[in-house]
């Protein structure tokens, strides 16, 4: 019999997941998860997985929603090879989902922003595996070759969370935080990117900003720069991809998505247009940046030639589903292995479950 906890916060969550896993669990062992697995109900849906970060240093420690260990991303493949899973390309995928010529037991893999890590970490794993992949690229970060500054602000005030960061000359108030908790932390970096917006910081200020608190927290930011830490991909990474593996579809130039009908185009155009000259192929698909979505988004994106777009909705995609609003799971360092079983074979799609911060905003 479980401890008793307190029902608010944490311990809520954690008792739910408990009784999550136990279900689960009964489920496996009574052949439910095989049944569900091998139905012509499965045969006819899609799981399309997303994927963030694959961790170089400590990352998955740091925020394990974003990132995960290159030793889980392998044991993900290798359950998808041991439960004999037909992984697809994402345009092959969504285009079989409709017309009804879905392999059993479909899986699309999907990796969001095109971190330089995706290169050096899951390809190499993707290439053992021979399974295909869809980046979805944000192309100013690629161009721009420094850290993408919310992130790599962030993981400078985690690895210094046994100090204080005095924010003079980075904030109007130049406050004094602790930077013990996340929430200390976060509260930091907030003071210091509304600075940054007040006073329209460009790129470049941005990135000394970084700087000058790495400095003051004593983190060696040149040697985080010398391993492209927390960047994006350059145009010549992108453009050495195996094509017969990858494909790069579009997740906007700057990470965001405007409400404003004329600057949500522009961020699709220059996207695609810096695509195209990366790969000199036509980009079609959409992932929605931090799983932001609105009700006038798939129209606008229909007309802009976008032919699906995944979201951070869990779920499993079916032949009913909108193209423009795919659900998709977003696994994470927190989904155990029996969650991820579970999604595989259909069977978490009857269960409760929370959204999962998809990725982080740039």
């Amino acid at each position: 019999m479980w401890p008793a906890v307190s029902m608010t916060g944490v311990g809520r969550v954690s008792v739910l997941k408990r009784l999550k896993q136990h279900t689960l669990s009964v489920a496996r062992g009574s052949g439910v998860l095989a049944l569900t697995r091998e139905s012509a109900w499965r045969g006819r849906r899609l799981l399309i997985l997303g994927y963030h970060g694959v961790a170089v240093r400590d990352e998955h420690e740091w925020d394990g929603e974003l990132y995960i260990s290159p030793q889980l991303l392998r044991r993900r493949f290798a359950a998808l090879r041991n439960g004999g899973y037909e992984v697809l390309k994402l345009d092959d995928a969504v285009r079989r989902l409709y017309d009804g010529t879905l392999p059993p037991k479909a899986i699309a893999l999907t990796f969001d922003d095109g971190a330089y890590d995706f290169s050096t970490h899951a390809l190499p794993l993707l290439e053992e595996f021979g399974f295909p992949a869809t980046v979805y690229l944000t192309s100013f970060y690629s161009a721009y070759q420094r850290p993408v500054f919310n992130t790599m602000l962030r993981y400078v005030m985690w690895k210094a969370s046994s100090r204080t960061l005095d924010t003079a000359g980075l904030t109007d108030n130049g406050t004094v935080f602790a930077l013990t908790s996340a929430a200390e932390r976060e509260a930091a970096f907030d003071a210091i990117a509304r600075a940054c917006v007040a006073r329209g910081a460009t790129a470049e200020e941005k990135d000394t900003v970084i700087a000058t608190v790495a400095q003051r927290l004593g983190v060696n930011y040149g040697e985080l720069i010398a391993q492209r830490f927390l960047h994006l991909m350059s145009p010549d990474d992108v453009a050495t991809l195996p094509r017969h593996l990858i494909d790069v579809e579009l997740h906007t130039h700057r990470h965001r998505v405007p409400t404003d009908r004329t600057l949500f185009e522009r961020e699709i155009r220059e996207n695609r247009d810096a695509i195209r000259a990366m790969t000199d192929r036509e980009a079609r698909h959409f992932c929605y940046p931090s799983g932001v979505t609105d009700a006038v988004f798939p129209k606008w994106l229909r007309n802009l030639g976008v032919v699906s777009a995944t979201t951070c909705f869990p779920g499993i995609a079916s032949p009913a589903s909108d193209p423009l609003l795919l659900p998709r799971l977003i696994d994470t360092t927190h989904v155990t292995d029996i969650e991820f079983e579970s999604w595989l074979t259909g069977a978490s799609a009857f269960l409760p479950h929370r959204p999962v911060r998809a990725s982080a905003p740039i």
